[in-house]
C-alpha cells in the first residue's frame, strides 16, 4: 500500500517536473520582433510546445513562432539571445544544453 502511495507520488512530481521543464523565462533589453510581431523590451516565459515557441507576457500569449530545440555539448551560463537586425533568432537557455531556434 505505502508502496503505490510511492509510485504515485513520484508519478505526480514527475509530471510536474516535465511540465515545468518547457517554460523559460528570457528578458529582451530592446524592442525585438519574433515573427511579425514586436515585443516590447521586457521579461516575457516562453513555452516550447512541440514544434512552436509562445512568448507568453503574464498569461497572455504576446507573439509565437516555428521553433526547433537543439542540444549542445556544453551547459550555457546563463540565458541569452540572438538577434539579427532587431529579429529574434535563437534563446541559449542557461544551465542547460538546450537552444531554442526560432524559424526566420
Amino acid at each position: 500500500m505505502l508502496s503505490k502511495k510511492l509510485l504515485i507520488g513520484f508519478a505526480a512530481l514527475g509530471i510536474g517536473i516535465a511540465s515545468a521543464a518547457s517554460d523559460y523565462k528570457v528578458e529582451l533589453t530592446q524592442a525585438t520582433h519574433v515573427g511579425a510581431t514586436e515585443l516590447k523590451a521586457g521579461t516575457y516565459k516562453v513555452e516550447v510546445q512541440g514544434d512552436k515557441a509562445i512568448f507568453k507576457s503574464g498569461k497572455d500569449v504576446v507573439a509565437q513562432s516555428s521553433a526547433t530545440v537543439e542540444n549542445g555539448k556544453q551547459k550555457y551560463s546563463f540565458t541569452s539571445v540572438s538577434t539579427n537586425a532587431s529579429k529574434l533568432e535563437s534563446i541559449s537557455v542557461g544551465g542547460t544544453t538546450m537552444k531554442i531556434v526560432l524559424a526566420q
